[in-house]
């Protein structure tokens, strides 16, 4: 099964794209620019064209195939991730008692911090029960970047 990845610049940095066949394994920021960008691919290049117009304001849900390896635990928390609209934030305890363990908010963070589809799995939307930024694997710059654009296209 072929994989590999390819590296784009976007309006937040660099983002490395995993891939593994026809799924998407990881999406992330990296901060290395000295490394060769990888080999696009179609698919690749579909997932950054969905970024494209993510960044731009125009898409607000993305549809190119991925697959997540986890724990149980930790694929059901990035399942209630994807179940906060657009534009909307929940706090840790609010995913903690969707995914049935009121008193797991740590372990959301903690399974949060190892989303390997970050933007599209968008732990970014999770913030702390005061309203405030809190912990994210690419940064809070980025994290804050990511809830302005979507609190300006909502």
């Amino acid at each position: 099964m072929e994989q590999g990845y390819a590296i784009y610049d976007t309006p937040v940095g660099l983002i490395r794209i995993e891939y593994r066949g026809a799924n998407i394994t990881r999406l992330k920021k990296t901060t290395d620019d000295t490394q060769d960008r990888g080999s696009s691919t179609p698919l690749t290049d579909e997932v950054n064209r969905q970024l494209k117009e993510y960044f731009d304001g125009k898409r607000k849900e993305f549809d190119f195939p991925y697959e997540m390896n986890g724990t149980a635990f930790q694929k059901s928390v990035w399942e209630a991730l994807c179940a906060i609209p657009y534009g909307e934030t929940r706090s840790y305890k609010d995913i903690a008692v969707a995914v049935g363990n009121a008193k797991a908010s740590r372990a959301v963070g903690m399974a949060n911090n190892k989303n390997p589809i970050a933007i599209a799995v968008p732990c970014h939307r999770v913030i702390g029960a005061n309203g405030k930024m809190v912990g994210y694997a690419s940064g809070l710059d980025m994290k804050e970047a990511l809830l302005r654009l979507e609190a300006e296209n909502k």
